[in-house]
């Protein structure tokens, strides 16, 4: 018997989850090493203690030693064996910092007799952390955005960054698919570990087998040494599976297999290799269209789908545009190593009527257009790709039918001003933008949307018309 309490103090004591048990009084009888780190008390200390003492100064015990009301006691008495309740905890470190906690109180089977009840504490500090940071900036990783999908999508990262779950990243092609397996790599707990990018579209189906698991020597003609695969190399740490729908189904069963039993088997092999990774996938196909056309196996979508993130394309982030464009021109000055060079207000608005089909890829291109064919420090609406230089606004960045470009059509383009968007009468202008506001509850986002008119545009309006 001494042996085996020995062996589960060992065995608690390893976990990164905070363990507690406490008796019918409420008292604790063990607490592990994680719980004795996150209470900042010594395992002396706690043994004997109530529970409300243990979290001094958080809600729980004020609501427990003022109001006489104990969450705990009530899961206790209304609950059956194995359910458990959740709540978040606030508590002051040693140095006075906040600690975040997340708690599950429990009780335990009645033929246990070591223990009533059991607490399991989950530190959120570094997630909580995380995610005030990006509230408070525009950037996460090499992600750049203020609006609101963007602020959504930074914090879904963070939330998923903590976890160890397979994450299912999908949006169009160009919107950053890989950028956010990087984000969800490099502020998890494995962020020192391997970073491992499998682009599964560029590798022939041969190849992609013996490339995802690795092969034994005299595998296959040509196998002169053995090779470990992508799985193997990024043990510790974590692997993306770009373009997922392009694994054959032959593949995807033995992907299956590492989902689900976390092990490998090299090719001319018979001994499975476990593997201890984090899997990430990434797709601008609908996987699960896929699955109904029986081209995508339905229970590796499910395994695949435990976290998903969608990237929201950039015509869903117009807002977002001119910090965008911004930052990407400050790449490319660095690239083409160029001097100080901006856009102009024109071609800013030019840029934020275009539906962007290509996403983030196109505008990385069509800036980088802009500089090849720069003639200056400003880039003008002439310097812009053609299907952006003269598009109609009102059709969000289609080009005009038929329409001829001529150097008086390039001269005009380039004379772009104020008058971009506005109606012949200025008054009934500043009546349309005064009704848009009040509709919209002034919301300026969505008078503009309604007015046809970017933001930066509606802004200037209202400058203009003393409306500000």
């Amino acid at each position: 018997m001494k042996n085996t309490l020995n062996s589960l103090r060992d065995f608690f004591d390893c976990l990164e989850e905070g363990i507690i048990f406490l008796n019918q009084e409420r008292q604790a009888v063990a607490i592990n090493t994680a719980a004795s780190r996150m209470l900042g008390q010594e395992r002396q200390q706690v043994i004997g203690t109530l529970c409300p003492s243990l979290f001094k100064d958080t809600h729980c015990s004020q609501m427990c030693t003022e109001r006489g009301y104990c969450s705990l006691t009530k899961t206790l008495k209304t609950s059956s064996a194995g359910s458990s309740k959740t709540q978040d905890l606030t508590m002051r470190g040693p140095d006075g910092s906040p600690i975040y906690l997340r708690m599950w109180a429990m009780i335990l089977p009645p033929e246990e007799s070591l223990a009533y009840a059991a607490i399991v504490l989950w530190d959120r500090t570094r997630e909580v952390t995380l995610e005030e940071e990006v509230s408070e900036r525009l950037r996460l990783g090499s992600m750049i955005g203020h609006s609101q999908v963007m602020q959504e999508m930074f914090n879904k990262i963070l939330r998923a960054a903590n976890s160890d779950a397979t994450v299912l990243i999908t949006g169009e092609s160009g919107v950053g698919k890989e950028l956010v397996a990087r984000a969800l790599h490099e502020n998890s707990p494995r962020a020192d570990s391997p970073y491992i990018r499998v682009h599964c579209a560029a590798l022939p189906e041969t190849l992609l087998e013996s490339e995802l698991f690795g092969y034994a020597k005299g595998a296959f003609t040509g196998a002169n040494t053995e090779r470990m695969g992508r799985f193997e190399a990024a043990h510790g740490g974590t692997i993306l599976l770009d373009e997922i729908g392009e694994i054959p189904l032959n593949i995807q069963v033995k992907l299956l297999r590492v989902l689900q039993e976390r092990e490998v088997e090299r090719l001319g092999e018979n001994e499975p290799r476990r593997v201890n990774v984090r899997i990430l996938a990434a797709t601008n196909k609908d996987l699960s269209q896929m699955v109904q056309h029986g081209t995508f196996r339905e229970d590796l979508y499910y395994r695949l789908r435990v976290l998903p993130v969608q990237v929201p394309a950039l015509r869903e982030r117009q807002g977002d545009i001119p910090l965008l464009a911004h930052k990407l021109l400050e790449e490319l000055m660095g690239r083409y190593n160029r001097g100080d060079i901006r856009m102009a207000q024109e071609s800013i608005e030019l840029m934020e009527s275009h539906g962007w089909p290509g996403n983030i890829r196109e505008m990385s291109n069509a800036l980088e257009y802009a500089m090849v064919h720069l003639d200056g420090t400003v880039i003008l609406p002439r310097h812009l790709p053609p299907e952006i230089a003269y598009a109609n606004p009102s059709t969000a960045g289609t080009l005009i039918p038929n329409q001829i470009i001529t150097p008086s059509a390039v001269h005009a383009a380039t004379e772009l001003d104020k008058s971009y968007y506005r109606p012949a009468q200025p008054d009934e202008e500043k009546r349309q933008i005064i009704l848009a506001l009040e509709e919209s509850g002034g919301n300026r986002s969505r008078a503009a949307k309604a007015l046809g008119m970017s933001r930066t545009t509606l802004w200037k309006r209202l400058k203009e018309y003393g409306l500000d």
